[in-house]
Protein backbone atom coordinates (compact mmCIF):
# COMPACT_ATOMS: atom_id res chain seq x y z
CA UNK A 1 0.00 0.00 0.00
CA UNK A 2 1.54 3.28 -1.17
CA UNK A 3 1.37 6.67 0.52
CA UNK A 4 0.89 9.87 -1.49
CA UNK A 5 1.15 13.44 -0.27
CA UNK A 6 -0.15 16.82 -1.43
CA UNK A 7 2.98 18.95 -1.28
CA UNK A 8 5.15 21.66 -2.80
CA UNK A 9 2.67 24.10 -1.29
CA UNK A 10 5.03 26.81 -0.12
CA UNK A 11 5.49 30.14 -1.88
CA UNK A 12 8.57 32.31 -2.20
CA UNK A 13 10.20 32.35 1.27
CA UNK A 14 7.10 30.87 2.96
CA UNK A 15 7.03 27.19 3.82
CA UNK A 16 4.13 24.92 4.70
CA UNK A 17 6.07 21.74 5.39
CA UNK A 18 9.57 20.30 5.40
CA UNK A 19 9.15 18.78 1.95
CA UNK A 20 12.61 17.22 2.03
CA UNK A 21 11.70 15.19 5.13
CA UNK A 22 8.19 14.37 3.94
CA UNK A 23 9.53 13.10 0.63
CA UNK A 24 11.38 10.33 2.52
CA UNK A 25 8.09 8.95 3.87
CA UNK A 26 6.07 8.64 0.65
CA UNK A 27 5.95 6.93 -2.73
CA UNK A 28 3.96 9.50 -4.70
CA UNK A 29 3.88 13.32 -4.57
CA UNK A 30 0.95 15.47 -5.73
CA UNK A 31 2.71 18.73 -6.57
CA UNK A 32 0.94 22.09 -6.43
CA UNK A 33 0.96 23.95 -9.74
CA UNK A 34 0.74 27.60 -8.76
CA UNK A 35 -3.00 28.34 -8.54
CA UNK A 36 -3.58 27.54 -4.87
CA UNK A 37 0.05 27.46 -3.77
CA UNK A 38 3.61 27.12 -5.09
CA UNK A 39 5.58 29.11 -7.65
CA UNK A 40 8.10 28.15 -10.36
CA UNK A 41 11.02 27.84 -7.93
CA UNK A 42 9.03 25.76 -5.44
CA UNK A 43 7.77 23.49 -8.22
CA UNK A 44 11.32 23.00 -9.48
CA UNK A 45 12.69 22.24 -6.03
CA UNK A 46 9.86 19.79 -5.27
CA UNK A 47 10.40 17.88 -8.51
CA UNK A 48 14.13 17.77 -7.83
CA UNK A 49 13.47 16.35 -4.34
CA UNK A 50 11.17 13.71 -5.82
CA UNK A 51 13.81 12.69 -8.33
CA UNK A 52 16.41 12.32 -5.57
CA UNK A 53 14.06 10.15 -3.50
CA UNK A 54 12.64 8.03 -6.35
CA UNK A 55 9.17 9.41 -5.73
CA UNK A 56 6.57 9.50 -8.51
CA UNK A 57 5.09 12.91 -9.30
CA UNK A 58 1.57 13.91 -10.26
CA UNK A 59 0.05 17.33 -10.90
CA UNK A 60 -2.17 18.87 -8.21
CA UNK A 61 -4.15 21.61 -9.99
CA UNK A 62 -6.81 23.73 -8.32
CA UNK A 63 -9.30 26.51 -8.73
CA UNK A 64 -7.50 29.88 -9.09
CA UNK A 65 -7.77 30.70 -5.38
CA UNK A 66 -4.44 31.38 -3.62
CA UNK A 67 -6.10 33.40 -0.84
CA UNK A 68 -8.38 30.48 0.03
CA UNK A 69 -5.69 27.84 -0.60
CA UNK A 70 -7.96 26.36 -3.27
CA UNK A 71 -10.50 25.26 -0.68
CA UNK A 72 -13.32 27.59 -1.73
CA UNK A 73 -15.73 26.46 -4.42
CA UNK A 74 -15.93 28.43 -7.67
CA UNK A 75 -18.36 28.25 -10.59
CA UNK A 76 -16.33 27.88 -13.80
CA UNK A 77 -17.58 26.41 -17.07
CA UNK A 78 -16.19 23.19 -18.45
CA UNK A 79 -14.06 24.66 -21.24
CA UNK A 80 -12.54 27.43 -19.14
CA UNK A 81 -11.86 25.03 -16.30
CA UNK A 82 -10.24 22.58 -18.72
CA UNK A 83 -7.94 25.34 -19.95
CA UNK A 84 -7.01 26.39 -16.41
CA UNK A 85 -6.06 22.82 -15.57
CA UNK A 86 -4.09 22.34 -18.81
CA UNK A 87 -2.12 25.48 -17.96
CA UNK A 88 -1.22 24.19 -14.50
CA UNK A 89 -0.32 20.66 -15.55
CA UNK A 90 1.81 21.98 -18.41
CA UNK A 91 3.81 24.14 -15.99
CA UNK A 92 4.64 21.16 -13.80
CA UNK A 93 5.36 18.92 -16.78
CA UNK A 94 8.05 21.31 -17.94
CA UNK A 95 10.01 20.65 -14.74
CA UNK A 96 9.37 16.91 -15.01
CA UNK A 97 10.74 16.95 -18.55
CA UNK A 98 13.79 18.78 -17.24
CA UNK A 99 14.57 15.76 -15.03
CA UNK A 100 13.37 13.15 -17.53
CA UNK A 101 10.50 12.15 -15.23
CA UNK A 102 7.01 11.06 -16.36
CA UNK A 103 3.78 12.71 -15.29
CA UNK A 104 2.37 9.94 -13.11
CA UNK A 105 -1.17 11.25 -12.65
CA UNK A 106 -3.41 14.25 -12.10
CA UNK A 107 -5.17 14.83 -8.80
CA UNK A 108 -7.45 17.87 -8.41
CA UNK A 109 -6.85 19.86 -5.24
CA UNK A 110 -9.23 20.88 -2.48
CA UNK A 111 -12.54 22.33 -3.61
CA UNK A 112 -11.93 21.27 -7.22
CA UNK A 113 -11.58 17.67 -6.01
CA UNK A 114 -14.78 17.96 -3.97
CA UNK A 115 -16.84 19.56 -6.74
CA UNK A 116 -15.61 17.03 -9.31
CA UNK A 117 -16.83 14.27 -7.00
CA UNK A 118 -20.43 15.43 -7.32
CA UNK A 119 -20.68 17.59 -10.47
CA UNK A 120 -20.43 15.84 -13.82
CA UNK A 121 -19.38 18.89 -15.85
CA UNK A 122 -16.47 19.55 -13.50
CA UNK A 123 -15.46 15.89 -13.60
CA UNK A 124 -15.61 15.95 -17.40
CA UNK A 125 -13.33 19.01 -17.48
CA UNK A 126 -10.79 17.11 -15.39
CA UNK A 127 -11.13 14.02 -17.59
CA UNK A 128 -10.63 16.17 -20.71
CA UNK A 129 -7.21 17.13 -19.39
CA UNK A 130 -6.27 13.59 -18.37
CA UNK A 131 -6.96 12.45 -21.92
CA UNK A 132 -4.74 15.21 -23.33
CA UNK A 133 -1.83 14.17 -21.10
CA UNK A 134 -2.67 10.44 -21.34
CA UNK A 135 -2.49 9.90 -17.60
CA UNK A 136 -4.52 8.55 -14.69
CA UNK A 137 -6.68 10.47 -12.22
CA UNK A 138 -6.82 10.23 -8.43
CA UNK A 139 -10.14 10.55 -6.63
CA UNK A 140 -12.61 8.99 -4.20
CA UNK A 141 -14.36 5.70 -4.82
CA UNK A 142 -18.17 5.59 -5.05
CA UNK A 143 -18.47 9.21 -6.20
CA UNK A 144 -19.53 11.00 -9.35
CA UNK A 145 -16.01 11.66 -10.52
CA UNK A 146 -15.16 7.97 -10.30
CA UNK A 147 -18.18 7.22 -12.49
CA UNK A 148 -17.34 9.92 -15.05
CA UNK A 149 -13.64 9.06 -15.21
CA UNK A 150 -14.31 5.37 -15.70
CA UNK A 151 -17.05 5.99 -18.28
CA UNK A 152 -14.47 8.03 -20.20
CA UNK A 153 -11.94 5.19 -19.95
CA UNK A 154 -9.51 7.21 -17.83
CA UNK A 155 -7.50 5.05 -15.37
CA UNK A 156 -8.74 5.77 -11.84
CA UNK A 157 -6.89 5.47 -8.52
CA UNK A 158 -9.05 5.63 -5.38
CA UNK A 159 -7.75 7.30 -2.22
CA UNK A 160 -8.15 6.86 1.52
CA UNK A 161 -7.49 10.02 3.50
CA UNK A 162 -5.38 9.43 6.56
CA UNK A 163 -5.73 12.90 8.07
CA UNK A 164 -9.13 14.27 7.02
CA UNK A 165 -12.52 13.45 8.49
CA UNK A 166 -15.41 11.65 6.78
CA UNK A 167 -19.14 12.20 7.19
CA UNK A 168 -21.44 9.30 7.97
CA UNK A 169 -22.51 9.11 4.31
CA UNK A 170 -18.89 8.59 3.26
CA UNK A 171 -18.31 12.16 2.03
CA UNK A 172 -14.96 13.79 2.75
CA UNK A 173 -14.84 16.96 4.87
CA UNK A 174 -12.49 19.42 3.14
CA UNK A 175 -11.56 21.92 5.84
CA UNK A 176 -9.72 25.15 5.08
CA UNK A 177 -7.59 24.59 8.20
CA UNK A 178 -7.05 20.86 8.77
CA UNK A 179 -7.03 19.73 12.42
CA UNK A 180 -3.85 18.41 14.01
CA UNK A 181 -3.42 14.66 13.87
CA UNK A 182 -1.33 12.26 15.90
CA UNK A 183 0.61 9.29 14.57
CA UNK A 184 -1.62 7.02 16.64
CA UNK A 185 -4.81 8.38 15.05
CA UNK A 186 -3.47 8.02 11.52
CA UNK A 187 -2.06 4.53 12.01
CA UNK A 188 -5.23 3.28 13.71
CA UNK A 189 -7.52 4.61 10.97
CA UNK A 190 -5.41 3.33 8.10
CA UNK A 191 -4.72 -0.13 9.47
CA UNK A 192 -8.43 -0.54 10.22
CA UNK A 193 -9.23 0.46 6.63
CA UNK A 194 -6.61 -1.90 5.21
CA UNK A 195 -7.66 -4.85 7.37
CA UNK A 196 -11.46 -4.32 7.56
CA UNK A 197 -12.31 -2.10 4.58
CA UNK A 198 -14.03 0.56 6.71
CA UNK A 199 -13.21 4.09 7.88
CA UNK A 200 -14.37 5.98 10.98
CA UNK A 201 -16.59 9.06 10.61
CA UNK A 202 -17.55 12.17 12.58
CA UNK A 203 -20.98 10.61 13.11
CA UNK A 204 -19.46 7.87 15.19
CA UNK A 205 -20.02 5.00 12.80
CA UNK A 206 -17.79 3.18 10.35
CA UNK A 207 -18.52 3.21 6.62
CA UNK A 208 -17.23 0.94 3.88
CA UNK A 209 -14.39 2.38 1.81
CA UNK A 210 -12.63 1.18 -1.32
CA UNK A 211 -9.15 2.54 -2.00
CA UNK A 212 -5.88 1.84 -3.79
CA UNK A 213 -3.59 4.37 -2.09
CA UNK A 214 -3.43 6.40 1.15
CA UNK A 215 -3.12 10.20 1.16
CA UNK A 216 -1.65 12.58 3.72
CA UNK A 217 -1.46 16.39 3.48
CA UNK A 218 1.74 18.32 4.01
CA UNK A 219 -0.16 21.24 5.60
CA UNK A 220 -1.82 19.07 8.28
CA UNK A 221 -0.20 19.79 11.68
CA UNK A 222 1.79 16.70 12.65
CA UNK A 223 1.86 15.39 9.07
CA UNK A 224 5.49 14.29 8.89
CA UNK A 225 5.40 12.35 12.16
CA UNK A 226 2.12 10.73 11.13
CA UNK A 227 3.42 9.79 7.68
CA UNK A 228 6.59 8.31 9.17
CA UNK A 229 4.60 6.18 11.65
CA UNK A 230 2.19 5.09 8.93
CA UNK A 231 5.01 4.05 6.62
CA UNK A 232 6.53 1.93 9.38
CA UNK A 233 3.17 0.37 10.31
CA UNK A 234 2.33 -0.54 6.71
CA UNK A 235 5.77 -2.05 6.20
CA UNK A 236 5.39 -4.26 9.27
Amino acid sequence: MKINCDMGEGYSIYKVCDDAEMMKQISVANVACGFHASDPVVMHETVKLAKANNVLVGAHPSFPDPQGFGRREMKIGREELRDLIIYQVSALKGFLDMYDMPLNHIKPHGALYGVAARDDETAHAVADVAEIFNTSLYGMANTGHERVYKERGVPFVAELYADLNYRGNGELIIARNPPKVTPEQVVSRCLKAVEQGVVDTVDGKDVKIDFDIICVHSDTPGAIEAARALKEALAS
